[in-house]
């Protein structure tokens, strides 16, 4: 096929349109028109440039439509451009974006809007969101206010910031009992609860799992943990590599229990062999440590109930309860060192 019809094609066939045909679907709450967010189960790629664009965000492909067939379909350059072409004159579902209309503060510093904001505080809606649907106990909330880490979000919700190794504000993830997202204008880097220099470094998906985490480890004062926000971004990546720089430092995948939990902690793996700091997996006992301290939680309120139900009973004295143990694989499976990750 002549350039000059491999080039017609690449005009006619945009990346969503190849994507859609694949079983792919947007993700509304999490693109804009400049960056649209397709899912397919735990598979992501973001379309950009006007739809000739596309990236995979836990990897490092990317590139046009003819590139996409062939990651997607596993074929070569002839191949792809025939299936590119039997693709014209399809129409992809155009997303029903919201007003884009900016509000007033829309120009305002990341830091100001931050600032701005109320800290949660008991009785609120974010708090009773927090507290109660998200079953964080009292004292992680206490510390993450303390380290000036939540902000409430409207109708509720929750923000939670991202800062980068200076302590910048660059963003915020938005959580809320009917809202999911992250800042407009800002950037995914880390959001971090922990002394800065700790030398136990646990990564999970998103700013509830990692105050979750805590809970469950019962806020361990030798560990900073972190949340990517969903996402990989090269802020990111250049913060963990900074973090996992540092001398005696070990880097915990706490991703998810899933498919996309994995991908990432394969990639932080992959990360730490290039830093050169020690490494292992922990994965959450449920899909995630959210749903795993929620669990918990609800399983002790139960005995609470049926210990209560029980005639004469008398608790029993006890010291200080330890923390429950996190599903942290054996020491001799998906962990490393400074002299290279072991193999499985």
């Amino acid at each position: 096929m002549q350039r000059k019809s491999i080039e017609e094609l690449r005009e006619k066939v945009s990346c969503g349109s190849v994507l859609e045909h694949a079983g792919f679907a947007v993700d509304l709450k999490e693109s804009t028109r400049r960056a649209v967010k397709f899912r397919r189960r735990a598979e992501i790629i973001i379309v950009t440039h006007e739809g000739r664009g596309w990236f995979d965000p836990l990897s490092d492909d990317k590139g046009d439509v003819f590139t996409l067939v062939e990651y997607l379909e596993n074929v070569g350059f002839v191949e792809g451009v025939k299936r590119v072409a039997e693709l014209v004159g399809f129409r992809p579902s155009e997303p029903e974006w919201r007003n884009s209309v900016k509000p007033r503060h829309a120009e305002t510093r990341l830091s100001d809007r931050w600032s701005q904001r109320n800290r949660p505080r008991p009785g609120s809606g974010t708090w009773r969101y927090l507290s109660e649907t998200r079953y964080l106990p009292t004292a992680v909330l206490r510390t993450a206010l303390a380290w000036n880490r939540l902000r409430e979000g409207p109708c509720g919700s929750m923000w939670a910031v991202h800062t980068d190794d200076a302590g910048t504000v660059r963003g915020w993830e938005e959580r809320g009992p009917e809202w999911r997202g992250f800042a407009s204008g800002g950037t995914k880097v880390l959001f971090r609860f922990g002394p800065a220099e700790a030398l136990r470094i646990c990564v999970t998906e998103a700013a509830i799992d990692a105050m979750s985490l805590a809970a469950i480890e019962g806020i361990r004062e030798d560990t900073l943990y972190l949340s990517t926000g969903g996402g990989w971004s090269p802020s990111t990546d250049m913060a963990l590599r900074a973090l996992g720089a540092g001398p005696g430092v070990k880097l915990i995948a706490a991703t998810d229990a899933n498919s996309q939990g994995e991908t990432y902690a394969a990639r932080l793996r992959a990360l730490a062999e290039d830093v050169g700091c020690e490494w292992q997996r922990l994965r959450p006992p449920a899909d995630d440590w959210n749903e795993a301290l929620r669990q918990r939680e609800v399983e002790k309120r139960e005995n609470t109930k049926e210990w209560r139900g029980v005639p004469h009973a008398r608790r029993p004295r006890q010291g200080r309860l330890r923390p429950a143990e996190p599903a942290l694989d054996p020491a001799d499976r998906d962990a490393g060192d400074a002299g290279g990750v072991m193999k499985d």
